[in-house]
Order: C-alpha cells, then sequence, then structure tokens
C-alpha cells in the first residue's frame, strides 16, 4: 500500500494542526509524536497522555446466542466474567496460529462488541461470518467509532473534570452520555498504567478528542503518538501482533496463555493448543535489558556461547529504564532464566544483555 492510499482517522486534520509527525501503520497513517517520544513516554508514567487510536478495528457480533457463539471460537472464558465487562482474547486458527489478539466487550448475552487490531479487522471478520451460526449476525463497524485512550496517573483527574465516569473496575466499561453524545468508556489500556479507553462514535471523536487535549494539558499531561505507545508497551513487555504473536507464534510462546480458557469444551486451535501445553513450548518470550549501549531492534539474534537460542521480536530505547530493551522468543531448551547474560547481534557486534522477566518497569495498570 502507498501512501497516497492510506487510510486516515476522524481526527487527522487535528494531528496536522498539532503538528504531529506521520507514519504507516496496519494500513493507517498514524501520528507518531507531537512533542517527542521521551516526552510523550513519560507524560504518560508521570502524569497522564492521551493516544488516539481509532484505526483500530471494532466489530459487532449480535444475535440470538451471539455470546455463545463467540466463546465458542475466541480463546479466554467469556463465562469467567459477565456484562458490562471487556476481557483479552485472542482469535486462532486450527493449528495454533494467532489470527489476532483483540478486546471483547461483553454486552449481554446477545450482544458483544470486539476489538481488533486494524491490519486483521477483516480477517477476524471473515472468520467469525464463515462460522456464524444461522441468527448471529458479525458486522464489520471499522468506522463506526473513535477509540481515544486517556493513560496514566492523572487519566481519573482528567475524566472526572469532563463528567465522565470513572469508577470502573479493572476491564469493566460503562455506557455515558458527553454533552448530549453517546460515548462507552473502558477501564484498559495499553500502557501499563491506570487508564480509560473511550470509544464515541466516528462522527464525534473531533469533538470528544479536542476537549479531552484540554483536560490533559490542564493536567499538565501531553498528546502522544504511536511513537510513545510503541515504548510503553514494551516496557510492560505487551505483544503486538505481527511482532510477540502471529501465525507462526503460538499464545503460550508469547506468553498469553492466561488469556486461554484451558477448561471451556471448544476454541479454534484447542486441540492443537492443549497438545503443545502438556509438552511444553518450544520457544517462549522473554524480555531482554542491555547492559551496555547499544540500539535493541526487531530482527535481531540472541546468542550464548556464540550459538544463537532465539530472535527479538520487538526492540527499543526504554525512556524509564534509559536502556535499551527488547522482547526476544528464545528457545526453550536453551534454558534461559531471568538474570542469565546473553548478547544480541547489533550490526555485527556481540551487545552484551541480561534476560528479564517481563514486563521490565513497575507500574499497577489495577
Amino acid at each position: 500500500m502507498t501512501d497516497d492510499q492510506l487510510l486516515q482517522g476522524p481526527l487527522h486534520s487535528v494531528h496536522v494542526d498539532l503538528g504531529a509527525t506521520f507514519a504507516p501503520f496496519g494500513g493507517w497513517e498514524m501520528p507518531v509524536s507531537y512533542s517527542g517520544v521521551v516526552a510523550e513516554h513519560n507524560a504518560v508514567r508521570e502524569s497522564v497522555g492521551l493516544f488516539d487510536v481509532s484505526h483500530l478495528g471494532k466489530a459487532l457480533v449480535s444475535g440470538p446466542g451471539a455470546a455463545e457463539f463467540v466463546n465458542s471460537v475466541l480463546t479466554n472464558d467469556l463465562n469467567k466474567i459477565g456484562p458490562g465487562k471487556a476481557q483479552y482474547t485472542l482469535c486462532c486458527t486450527a493449528s495454533g496460529g494467532v489470527i489476532d489478539d483483540l478486546i471483547a466487550y461483553f454486552v449481554g448475552p446477545d450482544e458483544v462488541f470486539l476489538v481488533p487490531n486494524a491490519a486483521n479487522t477483516a480477517d477476524v471478520v471473515a472468520a467469525l461470518q464463515a462460522q456464524a451460526p444461522e441468527g448471529v449476525d458479525v458486522e464489520n463497524q471499522h468506522r463506526a467509532f473513535g477509540v481515544l485512550a486517556v493513560q496514566g496517573p492523572k487519566a481519573v483527574e482528567v475524566l472526572t473534570g469532563l463528567g465522565l465516569p470513572t469508577d470502573i473496575e479493572y476491564m469493566g466499561f460503562a455506557d455515558a452520555t458527553w454533552n448530549g453524545l453517546p460515548v462507552r468508556v473502558c477501564r484498559s489500556g495499553y500502557t501499563g498504567e491506570v487508564g480509560y479507553e473511550l470509544l464515541p462514535r466516528w462522527e464525534d471523536s473531533d469533538t470528544v478528542f479536542r476537549a479531552l487535549i484540554d483536560a490533559v494539558r490542564s493536567a499538565g499531561g501531553e498528546v502522544a503518538g504511536l511513537g510513545a505507545r510503541d515504548t510503553l508497551r514494551t516496557e510492560m513487555g505487551y505483544p503486538l501482533h505481527g511482532h510477540e504473536l502471529s501465525l507462526e507464534i503460538s499464545p503460550l510462546e508469547a506468553r498469553c496463555g492466561w488469556a486461554v480458557g484451558w477448561k471451556k469444551p471448544a476454541f479454534w486451535g484447542r486441540e492443537t493448543l492443549v497438545d503443545e501445553k502438556a509438552a511444553g513450548p518450544a520457544r517462549k518470550l522473554w524480555g531482554i535489558k542491555a547492559l551496555d549501549r547499544g540500539v535493541l531492534r526487531a530482527g535481531q539474534s540472541v546468542q550464548r556461547d556464540g550459538v544463537t537460542i532465539g530472535e527479538s521480536t520487538s526492540g527499543t530505547f526504554s525512556p524509564t529504564l534509559k536502556v535499551g530493551i527488547a522482547l526476544a522468543l528464545i528457545d526453550t531448551d536453551a534454558g534461559v532464566k531471568a538474570g542469565d547474560e546473553v548478547a544480541v547481534d547489533v550490526r555485527g557486534r556481540a551487545l552484551r544483555c541480561e534476560v528479564v522477566s517481563p514486563p521490565f518497569v513497575d507500574v499497577n495498570t489495577k
């Protein structure tokens, strides 16, 4: 896809006015940064940040038995939660690969709202439509809603000041009205900080976002782009589809086994994943922290005693720790453990690194 074919979200003109730099991501033209990645990252950790992630997909599964159908195909168990709660889950293939990771909003027995990744929305919707029983409808609503994330220690202050609900338990959501506009507010996020994700209607996103900009800035925060979103999630060890999860990387390899309802009688990929769990995954996701100065990126080999034992899947500079960090899939039979020293091949130079059990930083999401 060329730059002139990239999709734009409902707030593109606002980002232009804010002086954002842009880059392609998942087929969309996304704001990378406004005041600088480090400043935006630190604002989220120390005060509050505001993200426009309206590129994320949206799909509605509705009709008699919609929740039962979703629970029979996605990995996590909706029976563990009830209406008004959201859940991280995975859409897998029969061979245990991950089509996508997504958030499922359990609205009721006959309605589940899904938020997949932008680039995978069509695949998720198509897979669900192909298996949906008669009477259950799966609708791609990608451009029906925006997604705005308010993340950081002052997130409650920001939303309270606007009259939006904040007394919501972790991964719970509430359907609210702000200045006459419907907004779904979920106690969730992708940064490791206390935060909320707001879903206004697509056409209302501009109005809501501008109000949030003023509130966030008044609280000493920043509007943040894709760059800070990536450094924040990497510090937490959160997977990004296409990096830590893919059709070739299973939930168990990516440390996402907690998002699998192992006691459920059915979900896509169940037989393969149950067998993999019993045998143990052939590789496992670890954190890697540089002990010397160097830039860690995806696709770099991880070595011990000159032998390649894995490969990095994501890498960045940690503004919080002020060192290079990465996530890497490492062969299980290498027997690595937290605290071990390994080397990462950085353009032909062996960079000394420490193996870390994610997350890299200590925060309190809940």
